[in-house]
C-alpha cells in the first residue's frame, strides 16, 4: 500500500510512528527519588511503520530541492574527474568530522590526522578517525546494501568499545532524553530491541528500490534508520555513513564522499526538528533538510578544493630540488594526508622507508612541512597550510547550538 492509499493522504504526509506499552525495571533501588525505588514503571516505546512498499511524496518545494541537490551532487562529483584521487581522502575526512561534530565530537584537523597515525593525544580525534574508517567501509560496501553491511559499518566505527557491542544489534532499550538511567518520561524511546532485525530488513528493502527519487529515498532511509536506533551508541554516525553508502549505490556520487554532514551542521536544530517531524508523519522537512545540506556542502567543498589547489601551486614555486626527486611526488601525498610519518610516506610512494627521508627533508627545508616528534611514535611531518584549509572548511560549515 502506498502513502496515497491512506484516506488522510496529503502531499508530504507519511505514516507516523505509533507506540506500545513497556515496563521498566530499575537495576538498582538506590536513590532518594521514588523513581529509583526499584519498583517497575510503565513507559511506551516507538513502533515505526513498515515502509518497504510505501512511496514518499514530499511537497513541491522539497521535491524540487531534492531534484536540484541530486543534480548538483552528481555535477560536483563529475567535476573532479581524473583529479579525484587528490581530494577524495580530504573530503572523506571532512564528512566524517562533520558527522561527528553533530554528535558534539570536535577536534582539529591536525589532531584527527595524527590520531589516524596512532597518536593518543585526543579521545575525540580517535573517535572521529574511527568514523572516517566507518565512512570508508560504507562506501566500499555500497554495492551490497544489507543488514550485514550496516553491521560492518558499526563494527568499524565502534571497534574497541565493547560496552556498545560493535557490529551487533542492541539487546536493550535506548532513548533520547535528559535522563540516562530510565526511559520513563524520555523525549523519544526507540523501538523494543526485539523489533530491530525485522525493521532493518524492511528498511533495506525500501533503500534498495530504484523507483523513488534518490535524494528523497536517502533522506527517508536515514530518518527511518535514526528512528529504529538499532545500536546502543553510534546510531547518528552510522546512519550518516549509511546515507553515504546509498548516495554511492544510487550513482549520485561515484568518486567522492560529498560532506553532506557539513551542510547539516549549518542548522543542527533544524535537522533534529526534521527528524522529529518525520516520526510524526511528515517527509518534506527531512527531504528539504538533506537537499539544502547537500547544496551547502557542495559550495563549501568547492571552496576547500580551490584553497588546496592554490596551496599546491604555491608549493611548486618553493621546491627547488630536481623534478625526478621523490619530494615532488610526495606533494600529492601531503595534500591528501597533511600529517604523515615516514612509514606512511614511503608506502604511498612505494619506496623503502630509509629512502623517504631525503624527500621529507627537502619539503621541510622548503617550508612546506614542519616536523615534530610524537611521544613513542617518532617524528610526524605536517602541512599547516592544508590543515588550515580543512579547519576553515569546518568553520564555514558552522554550527547553531540546539536551544
Amino acid at each position: 500500500m502506498s502513502a496515497r492509499d491512506s484516506p488522510a493522504h496529503r502531499p508530504g504526509s507519511w505514516p507516523g510512528i505509533t507506540d506500545e506499552p513497556q515496563v521498566w525495571i530499575p537495576t538498582s533501588g538506590w536513590g532518594v527519588d521514588a523513581e529509583f525505588s526499584g519498583a517497575p514503571r510503565r513507559y511506551r516505546s516507538a513502533v515505526p511503520p513498515l515502509i518497504a512498499a510505501l512511496t514518499p511524496e514530499p511537497d513541491a518545494e522539497a521535491a524540487q530541492a531534492a531534484e536540484a541537490a541530486g543534480r548538483e551532487l552528481s555535477r560536483f562529483d563529475a567535476e573532479l574527474g581524473p583529479g579525484v584521487a587528490a581530494f577524495a581522502p580530504v573530503l572523506l575526512r571532512s564528512e566524517s568530522s562533520s558527522s561527528s561534530q553533530i554528535e558534539n565530537l570536535t577536534a582539529s584537523a591536525r589532531a584527527i590526522f595524527s590520531a589516524e597515525l596512532g597518536a593518543k593525544t585526543s579521545r575525540n580525534a580517535e573517535l572521529i578517525a574511527a568514523n572516517t574508517r566507518a565512512m570508508q567501509a560504507a562506501i566500499e560496501l555500497s554495492e551490497s546494501v544489507s543488514p550485514k553491511s550496516i553491521l560492518q559499518m558499526h563494527s568499524v566505527l565502534m571497534a574497541g568499545q565493547k560496552r556498545h557491542t560493535p557490529g551487533a544489534w542492541r539487546k536493550e532499550a535506548v532513548w533520547i532524553g535528559t535522563k540516562s538511567n530510565s526511559p520513563v518520561g524520555a523525549e523519544f524511546v526507540a523501538p523494543s530491541f526485539e523489533r530491530v532485525p525485522g525493521l532493518i530488513d524492511d528498511l533495506v528493502a525500501f533503500s534498495t528500490r530504484g523507483d523513488v527519487p534518490a535524494v528523497v529515498s536517502i533522506a527517508v532511509a536515514h530518518s527511518h534508520f535514526e528512528t529504529i536506533h538499532p545500536f546502543t551508541d553510534g546510531n547518528g554516525r552510522t546512519g550518516r555513513a549509511f546515507a553515504q553508502s546509498l548516495l554511492r549505490r544510487r550513482g549520485i556520487t561515484r568518486n567522492v564522499a560529498v560532506p553532506v554532514s557539513a551542510g547539516l551542521l549549518a542548522d543542527v536544530e533544524g535537522y533534529h526538528n526534521a527528524l522529529t517531524a518525520y516520526r510524526e508523519g511528515e517527509v518534506s522537512p527531512i527531504v528539504l533538510a538533506f537537499a539544502e545540506a547537500s547544496l551547502r556542502a557542495v559550495e563549501n567543498a568547492r571552496q576547500l578544493i580551490a584553497e588546496i589547489d592554490a596551496i599546491k601551486s604555491g608549493w611548486a614555486g618553493r621546491l627547488s630540488v630536481r623534478r625526478s626527486s621523490n619530494a615532488w611526488r610526495l606533494l600529492d601525498v601531503v595534500a591528501q594526508r597533511p600529517v604523515i610519518d615516514s612509514a606512511t610516506a614511503a608506502a604511498a610512494l612505494g619506496v623503502q622507508q630509509p629512502n623517504i627521508y631525503p624527500a621529507l627533508g627537502a619539503l621541510t627545508d622548503a617550508g612546506i612541512l614542519k616536523s615534530k616528534a610524537e611521544h613513542q611514535l617518532g617524528p610526524f611531518w605536517r602541512s599547516d597550510e592544508i590543515l588550515g584549509a580543512i579547519d576553515r572548511f569546518a568553520e564555514r560549515a558552522g554550527r547553531r547550538e540546539r536551544r
